[in-house]
């Protein structure tokens, strides 16, 4: 895959989750996360596409090649920060994929993060066993 020359970049966050996602025009649809082949590095099943989402919702899928390097957080939010990157990334290259892309759900941040861990409990929830005696 080639990684040089022009790129359009764009960074989605989920969780704990960062991923800086590079899109290269004139590509073949090869995909390279953490300089890994896309399908071993999200081995799950669904998981490559739905990272790739946004390339399938907007008809691009071997128009561009994709580089990604992502950090932080588990499998499903390294996944969903892709997906955010990559619609980011797409949105600089045609302002136009704006509508689709929104009506997909493809650019809101899901802002879900962990709850804090409250006094007297064990978790930011999970009291302690309640003993009568």
């Amino acid at each position: 895959m080639t990684t040089s020359g022009q790129y359009f970049e764009g960074v989605g966050r989920r969780k704990e989750a960062s991923a800086r996602v590079r899109i290269y025009p004139g590509g073949s649809g090869n995909v390279v996360i953490n300089d890994k082949d896309g399908k071993d590095f999200l081995p799950r099943l669904g998981d490559l596409d739905l990272a790739l989402a946004p390339l399938r919702v907007t008809g691009l899928e071997s128009v561009y090649n994709v580089s990604v390097k992502v950090s932080g957080g588990g499998i499903t939010g390294q996944t969903s920060a892709i997906t955010l990157g990559l619609a980011r990334a797409l949105l600089k290259v045609d302002p136009e994929l704006r509508a689709t892309l929104r009506k997909a759900g493809l650019l809101t941040r899901d802002a879900r993060i962990k709850e804090r861990k409250k006094p007297g409990l064990r978790r930011a929830r999970k009291a302690p066993t309640y003993t009568k005696r």
